[in-house]
């Protein structure tokens, strides 16, 4: 039985969490060595109780383990064990890292340099726009960006980053080959083939409730801090930002519209300290003297544009307007608008939000 079968094992353990976990193979050397250990041996481990250690002694799922080995193997799933070449260095930071992740992609050394950006599944056109713009800028300035593949502002920053030829980190609160939400599965592959998928759910796991926070801490864990862009006053996102601050991340604030139920909750994180961000460069700015030689140059292409692309961009500004107001603000008919703007897209000047509005990239 080759040692990640033991590494699978140790994880599968009832009551064996990733503190203990880490703590019996530091005093054995390895998980395998772990299995050998007497009742007394475990005992004496600091945190070991007589019901863990009983788990561990009479641990039987040897046949779950094989399962899961072949599934791996199969779905082309790695399995990277703590303390091996791959692991994550900046989620060792964290006191209870995982002690088994499961990886489709490649996660990079130069992912340490990750934003978290999160928020709400009932997003606004205003978040939506935000959550495009400034997860975009990061990207193409090398950022990471890093998120939970959730419906709503997560999706929209995973897929900013992609659009932005930059690298996107999905960590999910299922095993790695359950897409939830399904509708992301297509989304779920790209960012694997670009970036990383990760989870610390076996393979076959289903997005049960409680699996999030315990997602939501990788999230803040892999990431330098944590943007939340919307978020009502009871979001599952600013348990992701309470995280952060617990692990020594920087904690950050989109504003919103005060009667607005989506802003509620990062309005109350700026009044609580977190730094307010109106653009990408407030992120960078803070944290400067981690990213110093680091930040690509970003190089803006020189743009022409035909009088009536001007004409549109003139109407145009950060916050999404409908077509209908277009047309009407610059007298050309609605065929022409579309034209108009299919051209700007694809010059990468404007971007469209939900509803057929559109707004400056």
């Amino acid at each position: 039985m080759s040692d990640i079968r033991y590494w699978i094992g140790l994880s599968l353990v009832p009551d064996i969490g990733p503190i203990t976990a880490r703590q019996l193979i530091s005093r054995t050397g390895s998980p395998e060595h772990v299995f050998n250990l007497d009742l007394q041996e475990l005992l004496s481990v600091q945190g070991m109780t007589r019901v863990r250690a009983e788990n561990i002694l009479n641990f039987s799922g040897w046949d779950a383990v094989e399962r899961q080995a072949k599934v791996l193997e199969q779905k082309g799933i790695s399995a990277v064990c703590y303390g091996t070449p791959g692991y994550p260095e900046v989620l060792k930071e964290i006191p209870d890292a995982p002690a088994v992740i499961y990886a489709k992609g490649s996660y990079r050394p130069d992912d340490r340099f990750g934003i978290a950006v999160v928020g709400s599944r009932t997003y606004s056109p205003y978040g939506q726009a935000v959550t495009q713009k400034i997860s975009g800028e990061l990207a193409a300035a090398g950022i990471t960006v890093i998120s939970g593949m959730a419906r709503g502002i997560d999706t929209f920053a995973h897929r900013s980053s992609l659009a932005s030829g930059g690298r996107t980190i999905a960590v999910l609160g299922s095993g790695i080959d359950v897409c939830y939400p399904s509708e992301n599965r297509g989304l779920m592959d790209k960012i694997a083939g670009s970036g990383c998928v990760l989870s610390e759910f076996p393979p076959g796991t289903p997005p049960n409730r409680e699996n999030f926070p315990r997602r939501n801490r990788l999230i803040s864990g892999l990431s330098l801090g944590v943007l939340v862009v919307e978020a009502a006053e009871d979001s599952g996102s600013l348990i992701t930002a309470s995280i952060a601050l617990e692990q020594n991340r920087e904690v950050f604030a989109v504003p919103g519209n005060i009667t607005s139920k989506n802003s509620a909750g990062t309005n109350q994180l700026i009044r609580q300290g977190a730094k307010m961000v109106m653009q990408s460069s407030d992120i960078i700015e803070e944290l400067a003297p981690v990213l110093k030689g680091f930040i690509r140059d970003e190089t803006k292409r020189n743009v022409e544009l035909s009088a009536g692309e001007q004409a549109v961009c003139a109407c145009l500004s950060g916050e999404p307007k409908h077509i209908d107001i277009l047309a009407r603000e610059t007298g050309l008919p609605v065929h022409r608008i579309l034209d108009i703007l299919l051209s700007l897209e694809l010059k990468g000047v404007i971007r469209q939000s939900d509803g057929k509005r559109f707004y400056l990239a």
